[in-house]
Parts: structure tokens; C-alpha cells; sequence
């Protein structure tokens, strides 16, 4: 489908050029429209063009290291998405679906020269857009570190190691301190008082050999749960270094593209310096 100069005009990308350089671009570019729930376009497929949303939604996608799809963008009428890797020429690094009935200008890589050679300017735009998916990504990251490592070392836990943590805090607590202390004193008082017919007279062997069964099986559920924590600290330590692992990639990879639109820009701008002295 063709695509009119007036259209063009609504997209801010394009909103600094003129009329004449609307009409060289809207001879170039068309225009696409997508069904519902329709793919535009696929990971690792090649990138051979961009788009820019008129109306509709469009969901941007990638799939995570536990194969979980995780959406990255969403934009909506006069935003962009695809062309990192269309500038790049590397394969698409997320998928793209139409959430409802969408049209987009269909732009090429060529397409985005012409753009450059004629109004340098427009490539503050695109690396101003590229700067918020920078942002939208720090976001994800963000989110994704939020996964809580008590959650996810419950999710493992098994009956005894769940009764051993009860042991711990009720042992590790007040509460049993004065459970114990007032038993001991009971038991204590009540052989004193019945003297010559006491079950265990002073000095309390029975009494001594319980509060050593009582040790030697609190000390072993003890460590359980100590093993535990020591668990919860390392998926927390591993969850951290994928956060910080994932987030030096991603960022890396768009500091690149912003480097490699960086080198083009300056490229496009000493070209039209050489064709303007030369005029």
C-alpha cells in the first residue's frame, strides 16, 4: 500500500521534514496493515526492514534462558520498533506481534540513508528512541531481579527441611527459653518436694540425661536449617549474577548499535559537507 506525504507527517520521526523531502520519502516507503493476533516478524529472522506504528498495538517479545517469553516493548501509534537490528543487519533479537488490527510504515534500511543524507537531524530522533528502549530495558532487568530467592528455594523445600526451620526459630527464640526454664524449674521443685518417693531425686540424672537427647537431636536440625540459609544465599548470589550478567549483554549490544548509528550520522554529515562545499 502506498503511503502519503500527509501521513508521514504525523509520525514524529519524520516530523522535521519538509514537503519536498516527505515526498521523496512517501515514494520510497509504504504502508502495511496487520490482522489481529498477526506475526509480523519472527526471532532470527533476518532484518530487512522497520516499522513505525500508525494506529494499533503492536507487543515486542524475546524468549528468556528458562524459555519464558518475556515482552520487552509495546509501542503504540508514532512510536518504532525493528530497526536496531535492521541498522545492525543482524538477525531479530525479539518477535513482534500485532495486538490488534495495526498499520505501520514499512521502512528499509535505504530508506533510513536517503532519511539521513536529507535531514541529519532526524537521527537524533531514532537515537532518541533507541535510548528509551535502553531504558525500557534497565526496567525489565529491574523487574526480573525482583524474583524473591525465599520464593524460589520454597518451591524446593521438602517436609523435613520445613520442619527443621520450625525447630530452629522456635529454639533460636524467647519463647522456648522460658518453656524451658519453667520446666525446669517445675521439674525441678517437684522432686525436691516429694523428697524420699521423687522419680528423680537430686541430683536429676534423668533430668541430665534428657537435656542431653534434647541437645544431641536440636544441634543436627539445627544445621538443617543453617544448610538451608545457606541455600537461599546462593540462589540469591545466582540470581543476582544473571541480572548482572544479562544486563551488561543487553547493554553492551545497544551501546554497540548506538555506536555503529553514531559512526553512520557522522558518516552522512561529512558526505553532505563535501556536497555542500563543493556547490
Amino acid at each position: 500500500m502506498a503511503c502519503k506525504p500527509e501521513v508521514l507527517k504525523q509520525v514524529p520521526l519524520f516530523a522535521l521534514l519538509d514537503e519536498e523531502e516527505l515526498a521523496v520519502l512517501a515514494a520510497n516507503i509504504g504502508l502495511t496493515r496487520f490482522a489481529a493476533r498477526q506475526r509480523i516478524y519472527k526471532r532470527g529472522e533476518p532484518a530487512t526492514r522497520a516499522y513505525v506504528v500508525l494506529s494499533g498495538a503492536v507487543r515486542i517479545s524475546t524468549v528468556d534462558e528458562d524459555q519464558q517469553e518475556v515482552v520487552v516493548d509495546q509501542p503504540g501509534a508514532g512510536e518504532f520498533f525493528g530497526f536496531a537490528s535492521m541498522i545492525d543487519q543482524t538477525p531479530r533479537q525479539t518477535s513482534a506481534l500485532a495486538l490488534e488490527e495495526t498499520v505501520c510504515v514499512e521502512v528499509e534500511r535505504n530508506d533510513i540513508m536517503v532519511l539521513l543524507q536529507r535531514k541529519p537531524l532526524a537521527g537524533v530522533d531514532l537515537l532518541a528512541a533507541l535510548g528509551r528502549q535502553i531504558h525500557a530495558a534497565q526496567q525489565l532487568v529491574r523487574r526480573r531481579s525482583a524474583r524473591n530467592p525465599n520464593e524460589v528455594i520454597e518451591e524446593q523445600a521438602t517436609l523435613g527441611t520445613r520442619v527443621a526451620d520450625a525447630v530452629a526459630r522456635f529454639g533460636g527464640s524467647w519463647s522456648f527459653i522460658v518453656c524451658c526454664l519453667g520446666f525446669l524449674a517445675l521439674y525441678v521443685c517437684a522432686n525436691v518436694s516429694l523428697s524420699h518417693v521423687a522419680w528423680d531425686p537430686y541430683p536429676f540424672i534423668l533430668l541430665n540425661l534428657f537435656l542431653s537427647m534434647l541437645a544431641a537431636i536440636q544441634a543436627p536440625i539445627i544445621m538443617m536449617s543453617q544448610n538451608r540459609q545457606d541455600a537461599k544465599d546462593r540462589v540469591r548470589s545466582e540470581l543476582d549474577y544473571e541480572v548482572n550478567r544479562r544486563a551488561a549483554a543487553d547493554i553492551q549490544g545497544l551501546a554497540g548499535k548506538l555506536n555503529l548509528l553514531g559512526e553512520q550520522i557522522s558518516d552522512l554529515e561529512d558526505l553532505i559537507r563535501d556536497k555542500q562545499n563543493h556547490e
